[in-house]
């Protein structure tokens, strides 16, 4: 998940769903059914230059194309939509090449079409061996039709997150009237085609289009759960599989977001003792539940007082701080513009940084397609048992819970009905597969690692050891990108060891000391920050 960003919106917030809701829809086709379906002949990706946006595309090397799909697989030969797909070939320099690795930055809702230049990042120009290929998954950025549900949705006009009966009121009257919008939207017949078996199989229509027989992977947060969709519906067509940030196939969703309240709770407090531990640049202090305790007296504070001409409330400063839970790559510019707050009373720096990647079409469509999946993916409970959830969480993991759960209450009201969650299994793989994770992960907590790799036997698990950063794999880690390398090679995976634990833990993204000087300048520029961008759209 990412931020909250919802403003009112005018109208009446107690529309009814009925009559713009899809029938439910019948349980698409799984395993040899499944192969069959998505293997039918499929059209060639015609290469040529990429739509215009946020990146020079020709510049790192970037081609696009477009593929059509079915909108609805159990109709192969009806409706069909767009996918942009983007590539960066293989260097005949780095030697022989090894096929195409399709790429996923997580979300979902992420754009992938910059992802391909990840192939440079791959240690020895092993990467540099295979033809990268982004894509944007359907409903997603330039693929046709792209979802937008309320383009006015996003700003800071925004009540408190921990609700009172005003409140309440407020939240689920304006998460509802979102997934009205959502039902009756440009873009709504995608809406019961949006879960992940279906992006899984638009992945197995990219590899044929592509003329492979089998093809690698390499998917960061919900990507994981993507490439584990892939290896349970396609399993003779995986070849490579790396699994960074690695989805609990058992706690899809709802289960999956308070596991998150907790962690991110956790993770905060291993941010405030780094900042209490460099005092002499944060000037917060040295003892860091005295800083904890500040940051939720500023909270309180900002109900009444909000900073930066008014933008900068509670909500947008819990927003901004929750990238410390996430990576440790920004730890040095959160803390200076937190310290600027605290002791200047300055609040510009935070709310640019809540923002940035905040507010905008873009934001908002990444939001669209996060609730379309994540809502039909698996069903949701009720308000009922999401409050009485909510408020026993809250009462240990306050940073964190409520803005969660609003975040998430589109899914109360949801237009379409949900499928059944994938059954996930490795079984049939017959390839290894490479899992990666820090095990204090927020995002996707280790547990989820740790369950994945019972149900793939086939699967070897390296952990950064007491690291909080979420899918930093390619970081600089030698121990963790020089396996990355030999796997990607050769296929060759850490030995499988008995029991429930990583097969091999290596150091964590190590954590930047503080400077004068901002450290977003770091190794791997913007596409980092567009991994960073995108798995925060995951679950927060």
């Amino acid at each position: 998940m990412k931020r909250l960003i919802i403003v009112g919106m005018a109208g009446a917030l107690g529309l009814s769903l009925a009559g713009t809701s899809a029938g439910q829809a019948a349980p698409a086709p799984t395993g040899l059914d499944a192969v069959a379906v998505a293997s039918s002949t499929a059209p060639s990706v015609h290469w040529g230059s990429c739509p215009t946006g946020s990146y020079d595309y020709a510049s790192y090397g970037i081609q696009c194309g477009t593929l059509r799909v079915p909108l609805d697989y159990r109709h192969p030969h009806g409706r069909q939509i767009t996918l942009e797909v983007s590539r960066r070939k293989h260097d005949p320099k780095a030697g022989p090449s090894k096929g195409i690795i399709l790429i996923n930055p997580g979300g979902p809702g992420g754009s992938g079409l910059i992802m391909p230049y990840l192939q440079q990042y791959v240690p020895h120009s092993v990467g540099m061996r295979y033809d990268w290929i982004g894509f944007d998954p359907r409903g997603v950025g330039a693929s046709r039709p792209a979802l937008h549900c309320n383009r006015e949705l996003f700003g800071t006009d925004r009540p408190y997150y921990v609700p009172n009966r005003k409140r309440t009121k407020y939240w689920l009257g304006i998460t509802k009237r979102y997934a009205h919008d959502c039902a009756t939207s440009k873009a709504s017949r995608l809406l019961p085609h949006m879960t992940t078996a279906d992006n899984a199989r638009d992945m197995d229509r990219i590899r044929a289009a592509l003329g492979q027989s089998k093809m690698s992977y390499y998917g960061f947060s919900w990507g994981t759960y993507l490439g584990a969709a892939y290896a349970k519906l396609f399993p003779h067509r995986v070849k490579r599989m790396i699994l960074d940030g690695v989805v609990n196939p058992n706690r899809v969703w709802y289960g999956a977001n308070l596991d998150q309240d907790r962690a991110f709770d956790r993770n905060m407090d291993v941010y405030w003792r780094y900042l209490a531990k460099h005092d002499d640049s944060f000037h917060l202090g040295t003892d860091w539940k005295t800083i904890k305790t500040g940051y939720y007296a500023e909270v309180q504070k900002l109900r009444g007082h909000p900073r930066a001409g008014g933008r900068l409330g509670p909500d947008e400063l819990g927003d901004a701080m929750l990238d410390a839970g996430y990576y440790v790559y920004d730890w040095v510019d959160i803390g200076n513009a937190y310290s600027a707050l605290i002791n200047k009373g300055e609040g510009r720096a935070l709310f640019k940084m809540y923002k940035s990647s905040s507010m905008g079409a873009d934001a908002e469509n990444g939001y669209a397609v996060y609730d379309a999946v994540q809502c039909t993916d698996n069903p949701w409970p009720g308000w009922k048992k999401t409050r009485s959830d909510s408020w026993r969480v809250y009462q240990k993991a306050p940073f964190l819970t409520w803005g969660n759960t609003w975040y998430n209450a589109p899914c109360l009201h949801w237009g379409v009905p949900a499928q059944h969650r994938l059954h996930m299994s490795g079984k049939r793989l017959k390839h290894h597969v490479l899992m990666i994770s820090e095990t204090k992960d927020a995002a996707t907590p280790f547990s989820g690692a740790l369950e994945l790799r019972k149900l793939f036997p086939t699967a070897s698990l390296i952990a950064g050891r007491n690291g909080t950063t979420h899918a930093g794999s390619l970081s600089g880690v030698a121990c963790v990108d020089n396996k990355i390398a030999r796997y990607l090679a050769n296929g060759s995976v850490p030995r499988r060891v008995a029991g429930n634990r990583a097969d091999v833990y290596c150091p964590h993204v190590p954590a930047p000391q503080p400077t004068s000087t901002s450290t977003s300048g770091r190794r791997m520029l913007d596409l980092r920050a567009v991994l960073m961008r995108a798995q925060q759209s995951m679950l927060r």
